[in-house]
């Protein structure tokens, strides 16, 4: 096994940074292999956005759940589909662009901003620095997309908390590794038994750590996969020119 993979396999996220800045240059390092992922039809549709303020940290913080960590790190980026570029491409040539207004735009967005984030946070790790994943920039979209300025046809599909750790936490367990790789076909037999199995794992992981009473992994995910609980998300991306009509 490569260094590489062993950095990617050893991934936990960090909530708990040191008092200590990030040199620009390692950020425009961690982001360039960011903007090196392949995106569809290469329309690099994916912008970031980095935010040092610590004013503007704060708000966001407070907009995305009173989320700590957002404030605490250094530097926070928040990846954007980013169809405004397209747009303005789109215009040189004399066309208009309506892939925004369909449901393949937003999917091919938010994957290639995916991507996106997927590269950053292996850089990042790989230089030793400890990272987590924030979708509660989309909590209160409204707020995000006014305090980014952010123009039409683009929207923040989820933040990066980037910092160097002051501990490592507990590596978190994942589902056997059978109910995600599938041979030739999707193996539905095997999921509910795996998943039972797995929930005791969680189990044990959860109590390791101090938080029993959040139950399992089966408990938790049903529980919030119960509603919607960003519901502001559909009305922002429609104003935003995601209409998905087509």
């Amino acid at each position: 096994m490569n260094e590489t993979i062993k950095v990617i396999q050893n991934h936990r996220s960090i909530r708990s940074f040191i008092d200590k800045d990030i040199d620009n240059q390692i950020i425009d390092e961690i982001l360039k292999a960011s903007q090196s992922m392949p995106s569809s039809i290469n329309g690099q549709q994916t912008s970031a956005i980095v935010i040092r303020d610590k004013e503007t940290k704060a708000k966001i913080a407070h907009f995305a759940g009173d989320q700590k960590w957002i404030d605490d790190a250094p530097v926070f980026v928040i990846f954007i589909m980013d169809f405004y570029k397209t747009k303005i491409a789109a215009e040189i040539n004399g066309l208009e662009q309506v892939i925004n207004e369909s449901i393949e735009g937003t999917i091919v967005g938010t994957f290639d901003s995916g991507l996106a984030m997927g590269a950053a946070i292996i850089a990042a790790e790989s230089l030793g620095l400890g990272i987590v994943p924030i979708g509660g920039v989309r909590k209160n979209p409204k707020e995000i997309i006014e305090i980014l300025e952010l123009p039409s046809n683009t929207y923040p599909i989820a933040g990066l908390a980037i910092g160097y750790p002051k501990d490592n936490s507990k590596k978190k367990p994942r589902l056997p590794f059978n109910t995600f790789r599938h041979d030739e076909k999707y193996n539905k037999d095997i999921i509910e038994d795996n998943i039972k199995k797995y929930d005791e794992t969680m189990e044990t992981y959860l109590r390791d750590i101090g938080r029993e009473q959040e139950g399992n992994w089966s408990k938790l995910t049903s529980g919030l996969y119960k509603y919607v609980y960003y519901p502001e998300v559909y009305p922002t991306i429609k104003k935003q020119g995601f209409d998905n009509n087509k």
